[in-house]
């Protein structure tokens, strides 16, 4: 069965063959899909151009089990290119969604979320406040949210006090971890403090750590 056009951005790629690559695509409207494509004749130097990640595309595809074959492609825009840490960010991005993102089931919203963070990475945002913005939105969509205004136990975040994070169940007061007025502004969605961005970022690794088992991000190992 065949899709209609649809917006995508490239996650990862590999080859298959001399003529074939494995793709990784986030799908407005669907979510995370591998699909095959078929490289091959005198459109295969274009193509290979095109197909490179943080650049939109227009996509048709078909399929009807888990494998999926890229019919039809073309750039949407050539948007706006990245350098030097900024990029590295950008490979942060989609090896996280990639990884995170279950293949072929519906995730609304995941197209969407992750076009606005790459966004503010072309546009010039602060780092670090786009990534752990991304991190948490990520898990939210995802159904592994967590609440930052409120404790284990329901109560509101003192922001005097100090809490820990306990996997499924949330933070509990400790006399070590992330200070109540760190996790407030998280809430909030306030990076601007150096400490919220230093605990934001110590926070983000705890909770990914279990999601994302014992193979580490390589695009972290470059720089974050």
């Amino acid at each position: 069965m065949d899709s209609d056009f649809a917006r995508a951005y490239l996650l990862h790629r590999r080859p298959v063959s001399d003529s074939q690559v494995m793709l990784n695509v986030v799908v407005e409207g669907v979510g995370h899909i591998k699909m095959l494509a078929r490289i091959k004749g005198k459109q295969q130097l274009k193509h290979n151009a095109q197909l490179q990640p943080f650049f939109p595309l227009l996509c048709r595809y078909a399929g009807r089990h888990d494998m999926k074959y890229l019919n039809q492609f073309e750039l949407l825009t050539l948007g706006n290119a990245m350098q030097g840490r900024r990029l590295y960010c950008g490979f942060y991005m989609n090896e996280l969604s990639y990884r995170l993102m279950p293949i072929n089931e519906p995730l609304e919203g995941a197209f969407e979320l992750y076009q606005s963070h790459l966004s503010r990475l072309q546009n010039g945002e602060e780092l670090e406040i786009v990534l752990r913005s991304y991190e948490f939105e990520l898990l939210n969509l995802l159904g592994f949210g967590i609440e930052f205004d409120y404790d284990a136990d329901g109560n509101s975040v003192n922001p005097k006090l100090t809490y820990r994070y306990v996997a499924e169940c949330g933070f509990v007061q400790s006399a070590y971890g992330y200070r109540g007025q760190v996790l407030l502004n998280i809430a909030q969605h306030d990076y601007e403090p150096i400490e919220t961005r230093q605990q934001a970022k110590r926070l983000s690794r705890e909770v990914l750590r279990p999601l994302l088992g014992y193979r580490d991000l390589k695009s972290r190992e470059l720089f974050i």
